[in-house]
């Protein structure tokens, strides 16, 4: 009975000073580490040593009650039956750790604030998809050795091999949809119809790409809302990508002016006006006479901007601006309905179009 109690407490000592070790050393090499990094320019360091600082130091703890018990056999006893258990969830939380940190750090060196980003953000959507696909794997790959390690669910899974058939097939068609958007996360990070940061048209909702996940997409509209779309949509249907080659776009304006218009000068003034606004780029500005009926004519306005955002206030700056100089120096321009009045043609104004 002495003997047994000795070996609890001398099992206990030699865990106890295995542990404290541990944590003395993780602390001694980690404050370097943190020097070392401050001292760099590189904010990648940072990022490492902040994400590896926690599953190291457990990891750490794990190698030292290990190497106690290989010098304890109660201490050994005792961690046969759990090691399965925690040496996986010690390395697949080290892997995430470093996945996620090397993440980060290439997030670093694509910035999407820039005003030319396309590059950036076709890198970070492919790696923020990627990413979230090897975190499934890791977790996956993970949680099965740990429960490998478990004697019961071992045997239970060993018994049902015999009816894997039945089970495969029902598991498979309840999986159908699950198994649909992660194949679709995959095509995704291959063939890159969206990336971050995308400006699109999807069931008639203007937006942009804030996030991309395996399984769906979520889509921030003008006025705040966010539309969760499943990947798959994306793929199998079309929608609108102002944005997939270059953030610039070209800016129309219509207007329904009266036949009888003078266009030269309404053409100087546009051209003036464009020329004169911020937000115009410089690359187009066309006035066009696109259409005309018995009653109107139709005049496109096309100019350019660097972004959609940009295109859409200053097609709403510019039309403003033009129906203003309209009204005040051709309001012969508006247009009007003809009709005849006693034999006799008479012009009667009808409201802008």
């Amino acid at each position: 009975m002495s003997s047994s109690i000795e070996m609890l407490w001398w099992a206990a000592v030699t865990l106890a000073i295995a542990i404290l070790a541990a944590l003395v050393l993780h602390r001694i090499v980690f404050r370097i580490l943190r020097r070392i990094a401050k001292a760099s320019d590189n904010a990648a360091d940072d990022i490492v040593t902040a994400r590896l600082a926690r599953p190291t130091r457990y990891a750490l703890v794990a190698l030292a009650i290990v190497l106690a018990a290989r010098e304890t056999p109660a201490l050994e006893h005792v961690w046969q039956r759990v090691a399965g258990f925690i040496m996986p969830a010690l390395v697949g939380w080290i892997a995430l750790a470093i996945l996620h940190a090397l993440v980060k750090t290439v997030e670093l060196h694509n910035d999407i604030s820039v005003p030319d980003n396309r590059n950036a953000r076709r890198r970070r959507t492919r790696l923020a998809i990627l990413s979230r696909i090897a975190s499934f794997v890791i977790i996956f790959v993970t949680v099965g050795l740990m429960l490998l390690s478990i004697p019961g669910v071992r045997d239970i899974g060993v018994t049902l091999v015999a009816s894997a058939g039945l089970a495969g097939l029902a598991v498979g068609a309840a999986a159908q949809p699950a198994l649909k958007s992660l194949i679709a996360g995959f095509q995704m990070a291959l063939t890159e119809p969206i990336s971050i940061d995308d400006v699109v048209i999807i069931d008639g909702e203007w937006g942009r790409i804030e996030d991309i996940r395996t399984t769906y997409v979520i889509v921030r509209t003008w006025d705040e809302r966010r539309l969760v779309v499943p990947t798959p949509k994306f793929l199998e249907e079309t929608f609108q990508n102002w944005t997939r080659e270059g953030a610039a776009l070209l800016a129309p304006v219509l207007l329904y002016l009266d036949p009888m218009t003078d266009i030269a000068p309404l053409r100087t003034e546009f051209e003036r006006q464009v020329k004169a606004h911020e937000l115009w780029d410089g690359r187009v500005q066309v006035l066009q006479v696109t259409d005309a009926t018995a009653t109107s004519i139709e005049v496109r306005l096309l100019m350019s901007a660097k972004d959609a955002s940009q295109a859409f206030d200053l097609r709403c700056d510019i039309r403003e601006a033009m129906l203003a100089w309209v009204r005040e120096n051709q309001p012969g321009a508006i247009v009007r309905q003809r009709f005849e009045a006693n034999g006799l043609p008479a012009l009667t104004p009808a409201t802008d179009a």
